[in-house]
């Protein structure tokens, strides 16, 4: 007899860390002390296992997936759902997305490097989606390791308020344990893989700083518990259970983040950190959640994680394997068993549930019913990464909808006439996995284009076709995404006339064109200003049908036009001559002729590019934006690193990775956003043009 689900004993959580600050040998240790695997294999062990939540060699590169999106250890009759959060962020959905299912977070730090880079970015993310968190100093056993060093980090650089909640006892090659501030004692591990956990009285030469430091624990604690603060006035101790309860509150709260010692490498304090997991990361129930309901424009509800309520689900990962495409999904409300019916609410489609399981890395058990709060996986669902699932009873999803769109685009084709097959699976995988990767085909080049968030991104794709699919490609030159519009007003008056043989054609259409306010939300607007009948209501939507496709390639440099208002106000028709046809052939010719005398204008795609750079380098760095006709926004110093902030244009992005290693002896890294369009400069405008009239005409000659 299974035992009843009880939401209060679950933790949906996640490792984030820096690279290379060891996320993956915690997991691992977690795994081996949750009784998930019966052995401990290192990530460059010698036994040429690897670790368990390891994966393909890219992920070294990059960090993108660790192979099992989620695995379960029971602990104490509790279960944790472990979630892998991608080190990398390439400002892809996919992070965001796997921060989004967790309930909870464990940060791990290297007790040598302190908060470094990337430990910033993890934490930008964890702050916007408001995932609770414990620090978890890690690597003490190493020369040079200085937990108090690393709390001091968290708050300076993190902003985050971090309070020691151990000490460790010894570092370096002396590192034994740690001193729990909370319980005042001191825990030793021992055994060959430091399975036993040895509670004992606290070393005579520490009990002072640990006597020090719990006072300023509680110091804090009393900052966000009344009860304690009154007796911390009244100088009395709290009880245990008073410790918890505050702490678990200020961490749920974003209030506090505890820090834990140790070293997973050496298995000291993983079993203290999963205790504290329990006591201190909130249940499904703890973390709020919503989603919106698409029957009422997209307005805001709140999930309970209840059984009996109807299901709503969210698809976060996609994974291929042998049996075919695994989805991992959470299930925020509601209970989902084999053989049900669900909806997916982008696509509608009403589709059966197989097999459900649950994945422990590589093995996997069968599930009969999912309840709230849980993360499992389901064999045989045709859906794409972020797709929401309800049992039809609501129609909700889990997020908006909205992708940014790509700003950059690449020509690709398989290099050998054999790979195309290979080719097509790769892509129409990648296109489910990754929202903000897309495909498609250019039909006057014949070529097939690549579009996504940056240069990194797309160069990640065309690795992982290699190794995964084994088909090397071809890449082409990147392709800035931009965009056409007009400076100024103009008038239209055109008449489309063929007489040939039969009927003809005869339409007239005459109005203007005009731009759209610049923070106007949408792109081309038409508006039927004919009275009496001048042109017949039937043909009206040819003349927008018309110009609108006419705006899908300007005559500029043959990219889309937007910010146009077209307004139609008289015309003429022929009661014979005149059709549907006609009219939308007349717009389109309209819209050709009256467009250069608009005042053209290219846009280019604008980046938020964030630099960070030791100090000596800030001149070079500054240079290099200014060279690449970047605005600088701000400058931020912090520790000896400076952060610039500019804008870029996207067209002048290409290489800067490599320039900006080489001005700072690789010290030097930088993320890219898309911020907005802007008018490209006349040279830039000029040279584009002339590019794409030379291409017209080598088509011609063709």
């Amino acid at each position: 007899m299974a035992k009843k689900w009880d939401i209060t004993t679950v933790r949906n959580i996640g490792i984030s860390a820096h690279i290379d600050s060891g996320k993956t040998t915690l997991s691992e240790r977690i795994l081996f002390y949750g009784g998930k695997i019966h052995a401990i294999h290192e990530v460059k062990g010698k036994d040429g296992v690897g670790a368990t939540m390891d994966s393909m060699d890219l992920e070294r590169e990059k960090g993108i997936t660790i192979q099992s999106a989620a695995t379960q250890v029971t602990w104490k009759d509790y279960t944790i759902n472990l979630i892998d959060t991608p080190g990398h962020v390439d400002f892809t959905i996919e992070v965001e997305r796997s921060l989004r299912v967790l309930d909870g977070a464990i940060l791990v730090l290297c007790g040598v490097s302190g908060v470094q880079s990337q430990s910033i970015t993890v934490d930008r993310q964890m702050k916007r989606y408001g995932v609770p968190r414990l620090a978890f100093v890690n690597k003490l056993d190493r020369q040079g390791a200085n937990p108090f060093r690393v709390k001091d980090a968290l708050v300076e650089k993190l902003r985050l308020n971090a309070v020691m909640f151990q000490i460790p006892i010894g570092l370096e090659d002396q590192h034994k344990g740690a001193v729990d501030l909370v319980q005042m004692k001191a825990f030793v591990n021992e055994g060959a893989n430091g399975e036993t956990v040895k509670e004992m009285e606290i070393p005579a030469d520490l009990l002072e700083q640990a006597k020090e430091y719990r006072k300023i624990m509680i110091e804090k604690l009393a900052d966000i518990d009344e009860s304690i603060g009154e007796k911390f006035l009244m100088e009395q101790e709290p009880t245990l259970e008073e410790i918890k309860a505050a702490t678990r509150k200020g961490v749920i709260n974003l209030k506090l983040v505890p820090v834990f010692c140790g070293s997973a490498f050496k298995n000291k304090g993983v079993q203290l950190l999963l205790d504290a997991v329990l006591d201190y990361l909130p249940t499904p129930e703890e973390k709020k959640e919503h989603a919106l309901d698409l029957d009422k424009g997209e307005e805001k509800f709140d999930l309970f994680p209840d059984n009996d309520k109807p299901l709503v689900a969210l698809a976060f990962k996609l994974q291929d394997t042998q049996f075919g495409q695994l989805t991992y999904m959470r299930v925020y409300q509601g209970k989902m068993s084999k053989g049900d019916f669900i909806t997916n609410t982008s696509s509608g489609k009403n589709v059966k549930v197989p097999r459900l399981v649950r994945m422990h890395s590589e093995k996997m058990e069968e599930l009969d019913t999912t309840y709230s709060g849980d993360i499992v996986a389901v064999f045989g669902i045709d859906c794409a990464s972020g797709d929401t699932f309800t049992d039809g009873k609501l129609n909700a999803a889990m997020q908006s909808m909205h992708v940014p769109d790509a700003v950059i685009s690449l020509a690709i084709a398989p290099k050998e006439k054999a790979g195309a097959n290979n080719f097509t699976k790769a892509l129409q995988k990648f296109r489910k996995e990754d929202p903000t990767f897309r495909v498609h085909r250019d039909e006057e080049s014949a070529e097939t284009i690549i579009s996504g968030m940056g240069e990194l991104h797309l160069e990640i794709y065309v690795e992982r076709m290699k190794r995964e699919f084994n088909c090397e490609v071809v890449v082409g030159q990147p392709q800035v995404a931009y965009r056409e519009t007009i400076g100024q007003p103009a008038p239209y008056d055109y008449t489309h006339k063929k007489q040939t043989g039969g009927s003809g054609q005869y339409a007239k259409v005459v109005g203007t064109i005009d731009p759209l306010p610049a923070d106007s939300e949408e792109t081309y607007m038409f508006e039927n200003d004919v009275v009496g009948g001048r042109i017949p209501r039937e043909f009206i939507p040819a003349v927008e049908e018309g110009f609108k496709e006419q705006c899908a390639k300007g005559p500029l440099i043959g990219f889309p036009i937007v910010g146009v208002k077209v307004t139609l106000t008289d015309g003429a028709y022929h009661d014979v001559d005149s059709s549907y046809m006609a009219f939308k052939i007349c717009a389109m010719a309209a819209m050709r002729e009256v467009y250069m005398k608009a005042k053209p204008t290219v846009l280019e795609p604008i980046m938020k590019l964030e630099t960070t750079a030791p100090e000596e380098y800030q001149g070079p760095v500054t240079g290099q934006i200014n060279q690449r006709r970047g605005v600088i926004m701000g400058t931020t110093t912090i520790e000896g690193n400076v952060t610039i902030e500019a804008e870029v244009p996207l067209t002048e992005m290409f290489g800067y990775s490599t320039d900006l290693r080489s001005a700072t002896k690789g010290k030097g890294e930088f993320s890219m956003e898309f911020a907005k369009y802007s008018p490209a400069p006349r040279n830039v405008q000029d040279d584009l043009v002339k590019k794409y009239q030379q291409k017209r005409l080598d088509e011609q000659k063709k």
